[in-house]
């Protein structure tokens, strides 16, 4: 559980609070995958809603997964004074969970459809041993300048 832990981590967390979905990484008969999922922060630890007809979770039950989140979609320019680009990273266990209705509320509504098929969530719960917080702090000179890709 995160409550014990340096405050850098405390600070993991409350990033990932403020974006909705992120990036789950494991692998599926040794090769890796990425999926996306909606996460929430429970008791200390990261639960995720994921399709279940994708089959994802049952590889994740029982693995380590590494999970992740940024705000770099967030920010198409960097003209504002706002916070600089960070991104977190979660590793540890994870097992497939059945939250209580409160809960399973607090995800909102779930997407219509995944790949065609009908949204038919299923819940991780991902037990943190490893945080990782990466932040790209842009120099004041670049902030009036827009993002280009080349």
């Amino acid at each position: 559980m995160l409550s014990s832990r340096p405050s850098d981590e405390l600070r993991a967390i409350a990033l990932l609070g403020s974006v909705r979905y992120g990036r789950l990484a494991a692998s599926m008969r040794a090769l890796p995958f990425l999926a996306v999922a909606r996460h929430l922060v429970i008791e200390g630890r990261i639960v995720l809603r994921m399709h279940r007809g994708l089959g994802y979770h049952e590889s994740c039950d029982g693995s380590v997964i590494a999970y992740g989140a940024d705000n770099y979609s967030s920010r198409t320019d960097l003209t504002s004074d706002e916070e600089d680009l960070w991104s977190v990273q979660f590793t540890g266990p994870a097992e497939i969970v059945h939250p209580a209705p409160g809960q399973r509320e607090l995800f909102g509504a779930g997407p219509a459809e995944v790949n065609g098929e009908t949204f038919d969530p299923v819940y991780l719960r991902l037990d943190p041993h490893v945080v990782r917080m990466h932040t790209v702090s842009i120099d004041a000179s670049q902030r009036n300048q827009p993002l280009s890709v080349t």
